[in-house]
């Protein structure tokens, strides 16, 4: 069953300085924010501060957030999606089968994150950006203090 449909915001690489702004702006807290460092073994010095995956907790509504990432281009009006949150991989599984049916781009597959159990990226045939996320209690990784 669907647990919540959430705005996913995407920022050009400066995402610390983002969670930094949007906790000031809203008096969010900051329940997670792990960089690209932190979970991802090997990566380049120069990336890694840059944002994995940040969760805020605006008055009981969570926005996430992360950066581009090194390997995309930031492109303004696409740097925000709808992120459907789930509370098992096999809803997860049966939601991606039926969004990726025709699908313009799938640009991460479903799969397992330092994040979510079951996590993908796609694009659907009707041109909207969607992000899939098992959100299990338990399952977080190393996070950013602010």
């Amino acid at each position: 069953m669907v647990k919540a449909l959430e705005l996913y915001l995407v920022t050009d690489n400066n995402g610390l300085e983002a969670v930094a702004f949007y906790k000031d702006v809203f008096d969010a807290e900051v329940i997670s924010c792990t960089t690209f460092g932190q979970a991802i073994p090997d990566t380049p010095e120069e990336h890694k501060n840059l944002v994995l995956n940040a969760n805020l907790n605006i008055g009981g509504i969570r926005l996430q957030l992360s950066d581009n990432g090194p390997d995309y281009d930031y492109i303004q009006g696409n740097n925000m999606t709808a992120c459907i949150q789930l509370d098992s991989v096999e809803e997860a599984q049966a939601i991606y089968q039926k969004l990726s049916v025709d699908a313009k781009r799938i640009d991460l597959e479903l799969q397992e994150t330092p994040w979510s159990p079951a996590y993908a990226n796609l694009v659907d045939k009707f041109g909207i950006s969607w992000q899939i996320n098992t959100d299990i209690p338990g399952f977080v990784s190393e996070t950013v203090t602010f």
